[in-house]
């Protein structure tokens, strides 16, 4: 298990660019096995769980070639229909979240295709249902394999697979399940409508990409997209975002360490109400082209509602929060002045690293699984280092950040999972100021 020390109390200054969008690349890497042409993805974050999701593919027999960093072609003409149903492949994609993202091109292309419990961070309950009761909605059979503990999609008929396009509700706005309906859908017979679909800016590039693959689909950027089936999708250059999760998690760590440092190439169009939700802490930020300017700060006042009321930051389906920077705002928030109420809806388990934040000196009452109560220290009293484990990405990240600002050096261990949602971080952030040594 891998490390990291860090030597705290270090001022930031200089650039820095974020990553591509890992939740993009995991889509629009799958979606290579859409079409037997070449697909050309740049900005590809060469990160863990996307250089696994390669290693899937090419398990597969989808041919891949890396042209440089981040830029890599695609060629999925000659697959193994055989592994797709094998025990290997199944057990692989149970131990990656982003295998999820396979079913639906898998379905679509071949007609059947495994869909194992899949794993990832472990911050409560993940459901499938959206994606299974999406591909049902297109006429796959559903059955459950008790040997390998799997659903099983089959839409084979004597007459070749038959995937048909209809209406459906989706009972949640799930990113990765509109991802894979949608995916499904573009090679389905006739028209599929999906109302309550996630918008998320990463949904619209996936439509985008397909789009320019051939796929007929109307109403990006809403919740109520409808896909008219082709019956062929041909090959496609396609560049993925920045990463929204990347660009939050350093204005946070310029705030913390009173540091001013500019984020480069952020697509700030597509960054949503991110920037706002951070001025609400008192973070002054401005935009400069597609850059972000955070100023140093030595006090950021939290905002209260206009009733007086204590301000409550919460995660929402785009174009609200997104969940997955609430720890770096509640790390943010131990040293503001005033208190802010931290609302994660989604996951039940997200908050449980707060006991170390605690351990550190940062005053939080954990309210339940949901809610917790951040009380600032306005940097009068500096967190303290200590030692502690990343229990997933999102944690993580926002315990590097709470190290970086503490007074004496902290350790922090189990930081595989840090590197599977950030690239060479620590690379990137000694090159701001940050002294932060990686033991393998």
């Amino acid at each position: 298990m891998s490390s990291f020390v860090i030597e705290g109390g270090h001022r930031l200054s200089g650039s820095i660019e974020p990553q591509g969008a890992k939740n993009e690349a995991l889509e629009v890497i799958s979606a290579v096995l859409l079409t037997d042409e070449e697909v050309k993805i740049s900005n590809v974050p060469e990160i863990l769980d996307v250089k696994n999701l390669i290693l899937l593919l090419e398990d597969i027999g989808v041919q891949v070639q890396r042209l440089e960093k981040g830029s890599f072609i695609f060629k999925a003409d000659n697959l193994n229909e055989d592994y797709i149903d094998s025990e290997e492949f199944v057990r692989k994609c149970a131990r990656l979240r982003g295998s999820v993202m396979v079913v639906g091109p898998l379905l679509a292309r071949f007609g059947h295709a495994f869909f194992p419990k899949p794993g990832g961070d472990k911050i409560g309950r993940r459901r499938v249902d959206t994606h299974i009761q999406g591909m049902v909605n297109l006429g796959a059979r559903l059955t459950y394999d008790q040997g390998l503990r799997a659903f099983y999609l089959d839409c084979r008929t004597s007459e070749g697979k038959q995937l048909k396009g209809s209406y459906m509700l989706l009972d949640e706005a799930s990113v990765t399940g509109t991802a894979n309906i949608l995916m499904a859908a573009v090679l389905s017979e006739g028209t599929t409508t999906i109302y309550n679909a996630a918008c998320e800016p990463y949904i619209q590039q996936l439509c985008r990409m397909l789009t320019a693959m051939g796929a007929d689909i109307q109403g990006v950027g809403s919740n109520l997209l409808t896909v008219n089936g082709v019956e062929r999708l041909h090959g496609v250059s396609h560049t993925i975002l920045p990463d929204m999760i990347e660009v939050g998690s350093f204005i946070g760590m310029a705030a913390m360490n009173r540091s001013s440092i500019t984020i480069k190439n952020v697509s700030y169009s597509n960054l949503g109400i991110i920037p706002e939700c951070f001025r609400r802490l008192g973070i002054k930020l401005e935009q400069r082209g597609d850059d972000i300017f955070v100023p140093a700060q030595d006090s950021y006042e939290i905002e209260s509602f206009l009733d007086g009321s204590i301000l409550t930051v919460s995660d929402a389906p785009w174009p609200g929060l997104t969940p997955d920077l609430l720890s770096v705002m509640l790390v943010v928030a131990t040293q503001c002045k005033g208190s802010v109420l931290i609302h994660q809806k989604m996951f039940e388990s997200r908050l449980f690293f707060v006991d170390k934040l605690i351990d550190m000196g940062a005053q939080i009452i954990l309210c339940d699984p949901h809610r917790a109560v951040v009380i600032g220290h306005d940097h009068r009293i500096t967190l303290k280092g200590g030692t502690m484990l990343s229990p997933d990405i999102r944690a993580g990240i926002a315990l590097l950040i709470a190290a970086m600002s503490a007074k004496g050096t902290s350790v922090i261990s189990n930081i595989e999972q840090i590197d599977r949602g950030y690239e060479d971080i620590d690379l990137r952030l000694n090159a701001l100021g940050a002294c932060i040594k990686r033991l393998d």
